[in-house]
């Protein structure tokens, strides 16, 4: 009984998402929260701000970076960490889980979502500070990418299988910069990637990704302005 009354408690404590509106990082811990039904408060941190705000820098002294979760003034950082975290919190009940139940299938999740981190941001990245020639091959490799995803998905409804999951909630905060790949680096999604651009509209039908995807427009604008473009 004490086990379950401290449970009960850990799930009633006062959740807190720190994040920018267009970081797509957090964005995945916004998404996580909301497929989930977990109320929480959002407390903005302007990333043009060169400083980091108090806050951040006593919840996250290591990195000082967002996406941070603060659940019962404890926090969590890192943003596939922070989904986690709350898949494992708030799947009490036999509720649905993110992440596979099948260990094969966790680890195919959790491989997937690292290489997003680590190779489709980083051809994201150099596709928006990069020039000429450079320019050229980041948008070639960032499309080798998502093709390699794109067959990942197969011609399933989602990467979780028939339901939103842990591979779909990393990567589809990056669908938000589609319209950015095609202005800067000419990369035409739908002609590309078909399957990637379907998938990512019945993502949208669900209102944990649609109350948190910003426009395209709206991204690719900002972005204008993070990495200096000027058109």
């Amino acid at each position: 009984m004490a086990t379950a009354a401290a449970s009960s408690q850990e799930h009633e404590e006062a959740v807190t998402c720190v994040d920018f509106w267009c970081n797509g990082f957090g964005m995945r811990a916004r998404i996580a929260l909301r497929e989930k039904g977990v109320p929480f408060a959002f407390v903005e941190e302007d990333l043009r701000v060169r400083r980091r705000s108090d806050l951040v820098r006593r919840m996250n002294p290591v990195l000082r970076s967002i996406p941070i979760l603060i659940h019962g003034g404890r926090p969590v950082c890192g943003s596939l960490n922070i989904v986690e975290y709350v898949d494992e919190v708030w799947s009490g009940g036999g509720g649905r889980r993110l992440l596979p139940a099948d260990p094969i299938e966790r680890a195919r999740a959790r491989f997937w979502a690292d290489f997003v981190d680590r190779e489709v941001y980083g051809a994201q990245t150099r596709l928006f500070t990069s020039r000429g020639e450079a320019k050229a091959a980041a948008a070639a490799e960032l499309l080798g990418h998502l093709r390699r995803l794109e067959a990942v998905l197969g011609d399933g409804a989602f990467f979780g299988g028939g339901e939103l999951g842990f591979l779909d909630v990393a990567l589809v905060p990056f669908s938000a910069m589609f319209h950015g790949y095609e202005r800067h680096g000419g990369v035409d999604m739908a002609a590309e990637c078909p399957a990637l651009v379907r998938w990512v509209a019945r993502c949208a039908e669900r209102e944990s990704v649609r109350g948190v995807l910003p426009s395209g427009h709206d991204m690719y604008e900002i972005h204008r302005e993070f990495y200096n473009i000027d058109e």
